[in-house]
């Protein structure tokens, strides 16, 4: 036996040398690979404390990953009973090369109930693991990745799980190991050892399975190291920097880029040598859990877009290019969309920045990030985009707005509300900004006439640009035309800033988001605020007065740009509550942050949908499913996108904006 621990000792050593290495040089791979990319990336590594309370939520807490009750609760016993299991197997590898180091040594009464807490949480990790089985081989939902790769690492586990036990039952059947007393510790493992008769075995029989189990174990662990860096688990070494690293605040601006570089060989996405090392790591950090596709209302109606298609498209692409991109060899990289490749135009083109992709993300990616800058590459690089936005980029260039209607005619909407321009009246308290929809789209100007009405019967002091204003860029910038957005955006932050407005209010969440998250990189920083908020502000002060009309019950659906954009979800519907205090307030199966989106943003609206059953037709189908009469919304884009679906559907339900229900319910 001397001479089999001699051995065993040696053996030991060269495995854990010859593990860790392996380890050490894939992920010295991926380090190498994440840092050759030629992006560029402005983080902000403030506000330690409070990201270090993100980790304590996000990843100890698994609060992101219990979002989703069962799949959540797996992989949290899962998490934590191998992490339970692991110092237990450190300290056997330490003994397969000093058989005489035992941690009881040095605090029995702490290391025994350390070890009785793994020995249970490790059965929580088979329940766990049988769940994910389960999924991948009953429940079959389209969304989860269920190929070799998956089922591999649930074997790994497994095994090491299964191991951990009878190493555990071997260990507290042999007599006088380490001179500590197992049994009181192995509780699940004692079932395990009786079940087998191990007590009865005798103490050669007793030492061979211990170190078969043993052997097993650690290769296991070993070989699950080794298998990390290159498998979808590559997320247990990049989700706790990308969880650290993510935006703190909800609100959220797209990439600017500099196009007035002149160095610049190229502007957004167009080859993976383009990415920046922050788009990597999400890379790196996808579970390919599928919630993203799950919540993606592209891929819900048959479009070729699943934002987690995209993440592991690019990132495969990345490895298949990682010896030129290594070598510098830039010219040799391919471009992202080409003949063959599964990041199609159709795939980008597809996306309506709703964002939900994120929202639901356990791991804080990015996918607007990639999605919106590939765009951008195409539009300003390769003059790639649907032809329908060509009429659309040209009336924003001449018009500024997207319908081409004569800029001269924006405030021919309120023509008889005598409505006071700034340029008349610079000490405005505030400045109601109208958006295109508000001042060209017949269903929004109804919608700006009904907020003018409420505003004056609150007597509040507000005027707007008229001419002076321009598109605010937002759908230019997720069309990718970055170009033709910073010119209207830079001609808006010179009106803005010369009139310098207390407060900005908009009944668009398009305007509101960009005006209040984007602007400011502009040169613009404004309180803005979205008229749901500032109506229910009014309310609050008395300053409107509810004449109690029927409203009848009212459906409730929220815009992506107010609700997951920018949190606004509350606000609007304490407005409709106390508007409507004889009526229910109904919030369809799809709401608040996981609502569903109309269809319109990142310029869909202008855009053709021909792939697959049409977003708003599913929205619109939903909210009819509530069967009431009235749906409301607190956003232009929105109204007309469900208008129009619900009219498609044969449907009677009225859609209207939170502007005109409280127009209608104040005296």
């Amino acid at each position: 036996m001397g001479t089999y621990t001699i051995f065993k000792s040696f053996l030991m050593a060269a495995f854990l040398i010859t593990g860790f290495s392996l380890f050490f040089i894939r992920v010295r791979h991926l380090v190498r690979l994440m840092m050759a990319v030629k992006g560029e990336v402005t983080l902000q590594f403030d506000h330690i404390p409070k990201r270090i309370k993100t980790l304590l939520t996000d990843v100890v807490g698994q609060s992101n990953v219990r979002r989703k009750f069962l799949p959540g609760m797996a992989h949290t016993l899962i998490f934590f009973g191998f992490l339970a299991v692991q110092p237990h197997s450190l300290e056997l590898m330490i003994q397969g090369i000093f058989p005489g180091f035992h941690v009881s040594h040095l605090a029995p009464g702490i290391y025994g109930a350390y070890l009785l807490l793994a020995d249970t949480l490790a059965v929580f990790v088979l329940l766990g693991l049988g769940y994910a089985l389960y999924r991948r081989l009953i429940e079959k939902p389209e969304y989860l990745t269920n190929g070799l790769d998956a089922k591999l690492i649930i074997l790994f586990t497994a095994v090491i799980i299964v191991s951990f036990f009878f190493v555990n039952a071997f260990q507290m059947s042999l007599a006088g190991d380490g001179g500590f007393d197992y049994s009181a510790c192995f509780t699940v493992s004692a079932g395990l050892a009786n079940l087998f008769g191990f007590p009865s075995m005798n103490a050669v029989r007793l030492a061979v399975g211990y170190e078969i189990s043993y052997w097993i174990h650690i290769l296991t662990i070993l070989g699950f190291l080794i298998y990390i860096p290159g498998s979808k688990h590559l997320h247990l070494l990049a989700a706790i920097p990308n969880v650290y690293l993510k935006p703190l605040e909800r609100e959220k601006s797209i990439i600017k880029t500099d196009i007035e570089d002149e160095d610049a060989e190229s502007f957004g996405l167009g080859r993976v040598s383009d990415l920046n090392w922050k788009s990597v790591l999400d890379l790196y950090a996808c579970t390919e859990c599928g919630r993203c596709q799950e919540q993606c209302p592209a891929d819900c109606t048959g479009k070729p877009l699943s934002p987690k298609m995209v993440v592991s498209d690019i990132k495969h692409d990345l490895f298949d290019q990682a010896g030129s991109l290594l070598e510098g060899k830039v010219d040799e990289i391919k471009p992202l969309v080409r003949e063959g490749s599964p990041v199609t135009e159709d795939v980008l083109w597809s996306c309506t920045s709703c964002r939900a992709c994120e929202d639901i993300c356990p791991v804080n990616i990015q996918h607007l990030d990639i999605i919106l800058e590939a765009r951008k590459y195409q539009v300003l690089m390769e003059a790639a985009f649907p032809p329908e936005l060509q009429e659309t980029f040209t009336n924003m260039e001449n018009q500024s707005n997207p319908w081409g209607f004569s800029n001269d005619t924006r405030a021919d909407w309120c023509k008889d509300l005598d409505v006071p321009l700034m340029s008349d009246q610079p000490a405005s308290e505030i400045l109601y900004f109208v958006g295109c929809a508000g001042s060209f789209d017949d269903r929004g100007k109804k919608i700006s006439r009904a907020l003018v009405r409420v505003l004056k019967r609150a007597g509040v002091n507000f005027a707007i640009l008229g001419q002076e204003e321009r598109c605010n860029g937002d759908m230019a910038r997720r069309a990718g035309n970055e170009y033709l957005a910073q010119m209207m955006i830079q001609e808006n932050v010179e009106t803005l800033n010369q009139y310098k407005p207390q407060k900005i209010i908009t009944g668009c969440p398009h305007c509101y988001n960009i005006m209040k998250n984007e602007y400011p990189q502009f040169g613009a920083k404004f309180e803005v605020v979205h008229h749901s908020a500032f109506l229910l502000d009014l309310l609050k002060q008395g300053r409107l007065n509810p004449n109690h009309a029927s409203l009848g019950d009212i459906a409730f659906h929220d815009s992506c740009y107010l609700g997951r954009w920018n949190g606004i979800i509350n606000a609007p519907r304490e407005l409709l509550r106390t508007m409507n205090t004889a009526g229910k307030l109904v919030l369809p199966k799809r709401h608040g942050d996981k609502g569903f989106c109309c269809g319109a943003g990142g310029a869909r609206m202008f855009m053709e949908e021909t792939i697959g059953k049409r977003i708003n037709i599913e929205r619109s189908t939903e909210l009819l499913s509530t069967g009431l009469q009235t749906v409301a919304a607190a956003c232009p884009f929105c109204v007309t996108m469900l208008g129009d679906g619900i009219s498609d559907c044969q449907g009677d339900m009225a859609v209207k904006d939170i502007a005109e229900i409280v127009d209608e319910a104040t005296a």
